[in-house]
């Protein structure tokens, strides 16, 4: 059973109450399940507990707050469900191995707490490759202003005045597939966009020894469209015995700005639904004209 909307759902709701209680009960009756199944299956499908994830997202968004603003540091802590500044500090240590008072002395003098230079702009994304069609109209940059966790996000931004429908930019990978012949595997990530005008999504692609494609999902079916908030994407396949590499990729189509985090790569088990997409199904059933006399209709 695929569960992916379930949990997008519930994912959206905690992004939008980060700052007010949120029980088990409430979230699973808005899963639709029961509090155990929904703590099974968010854990199976990202990875993540369902309160670590809600500690970390605050987390996060403490970290923003302790870098662009001037709040003291109790009133980030109650501002995201703490009940004291001590239990925060523990908490914010654990996540980020520095205090809260700390972390705002070191990471400002990075960010020099403005806003608009928080943007590393290097273009380099170390172990990911950027490529489109329309480099000079794109930037791909760490940005530490919106991030889902840690500290800094990659983002997107197509805004050139020369980009068209059919352009795009991604930031991929590609590595052996020997590893993981025969295996179930997933490529996922928390994706955040802002008026993305055609489709943006993550994507994967195995190839054989000559390239060509074995297995591929680029979301075409599940495009992310407009202006969404931070969410959980998935593309899951299985990779055939004659695999030889395996691709793994964000991709922005046309304008917009999208940003990626917490990314993962893992095998998956078989229960996981997978979302490629069937090279066949534009396809005959069987061949045709092979008189070789039948007319073009017009």
């Amino acid at each position: 059973m695929n569960y992916t909307y379930s949990i997008q759902k519930t994912i959206l709701y905690i992004e939008a109450n980060l700052g007010k209680k949120l029980s088990l009960d409430e979230l699973a009756d808005l899963a639709g399940f029961s509090k155990y199944h929904l703590i099974r299956i968010f854990k199976h499908e990202t990875g993540c507990k369902i309160f670590e994830y809600i500690q970390s997202r605050r987390m996060a968004g403490a970290a923003k707050q302790l870098l662009f603003s001037n709040q003291n540091i109790l009133d980030i802590a109650l501002m995201y469900q703490f009940a004291s500044q001590e239990a925060f500090t523990r908490a914010f240590k654990r996540e980020y191995t520095l205090s809260p008072r700390r972390y705002r002395i070191l990471m400002s003098n990075l960010t020099h707490i403005e806003e608009v230079d928080t943007v590393d702009k290097s273009n380099s994304i170390p172990g990911w490759i950027v490529i489109g069609t329309a480099p000079r109209e794109y930037s791909v940059d760490f940005d530490r202003a919106i991030f889902h966790k840690g500290n800094r996000s990659v983002r997107i931004v197509g805004e050139g005045i020369n980009i068209n429908n059919k352009d795009y930019m991604t930031v991929m990978q590609q590595f052996k597939a020997s590893n993981y012949v025969g295996k179930r595997i997933r490529f996922s990530a928390f994706i955040k966009t802002q008026e993305v005008e055609v489709l943006c999504g993550l994507w994967m692609r195995i190839n054989d020894s000559t390239a060509n494609i074995l297995k591929i999902d680029n979301m075409q079916n599940r495009p992310i469209k407009g202006t969404k908030e931070w969410n959980y994407y998935a593309v899951v396949l299985d990779v055939p015995t004659n695999s030889n590499v395996i691709n793994i990729g964000i991709l922005l189509n046309g304008k917009g700005t999208v940003w990626m985090d917490h990314v993962n790569f893992e095998i998956v088990d078989k229960n996981v639904e997978t979302t490629d997409v069937d090279l066949s199904s534009e396809l005959p059933d069987k061949p045709v004209n092979l008189s070789l006399e039948e007319s073009i209709i017009i």
